[in-house]
């Protein structure tokens, strides 16, 4: 049985959100998304998110909800492009996201051609692809991250994403049991700084 989400906090605070029907996504539970935030928040004055793997969108709605400007959520399976747009309905946040059905490669390149710069970036991918890192680095080739921009990918905890990637620093890698996040900042040519913090 698949453990009910909701909106955390912020404008839609105690929403609900709805899963993605049948077992093929693992929604961010409640947990996991308050730790998140109060890791890279907890509040946002403005900005702009890309939710790519989007999911049930769980994570570009809370950052919606706590303040950031507009979001672009991002998925290649049909069941989660409806499921995002009834959780964006109900947490009346429809009128600051953008919805679309899309390959991530596929989409980073589109985001390119219309120009898109990001602040906060969320990637979940399925824990059998391990190429979050290929993507972070792809979209600094692209001019996709604004200067200080937090990239926040969550994994399987069994697997550890580099701490030095090109253009990054890692903030922060926390677990929470089967699930591990881990926390970089976009700044080109800076050192790597890491603060590592095992979860409950």
């Amino acid at each position: 049985m698949k453990q009910a989400v909701r909106v955390v906090s912020g404008t839609a605070k105690g929403r609900p959100l709805k899963s993605v029907p049948g077992t093929g996504t693992r929604p961010t539970t409640d947990k996991v998304k308050e730790a998140i935030f109060s890791m890279i928040g907890p509040y946002f004055d403005g900005g702009d998110c890309l939710d790519l793997f989007a999911g049930t969108g769980g994570l570009g709605i809370e950052a919606l909800s706590r303040g950031i400007g507009s979001a672009v959520f991002i998925d290649k399976e049909p069941k989660s492009i409806d499921t995002v747009r009834e959780n964006l309905k109900t947490a009346k946040l429809e009128e600051q996201a953008e919805v679309y059905r899309n390959d991530a490669n596929k989409a980073l390149f589109a985001l390119e051609k219309r120009g898109r710069k990001f602040d906060l970036v969320f990637m979940d991918p399925p824990y059998r692809h391990k190429f979050g890192d290929e993507l972070m680095v792809m979209m600094t080739a692209k001019g996709l991250l604004r200067s200080g921009a937090v990239i926040v990918l969550e994994h399987e905890s069994g697997y550890e994403y580099p701490e030095l990637i090109p253009g990054f620093i890692q903030l922060r890698h926390a677990v929470y049991g089967e699930t591990a996040v881990s926390i970089y900042r976009y700044e080109s040519g800076a050192e790597t700084d890491i603060d590592k913090d095992e979860g409950v």
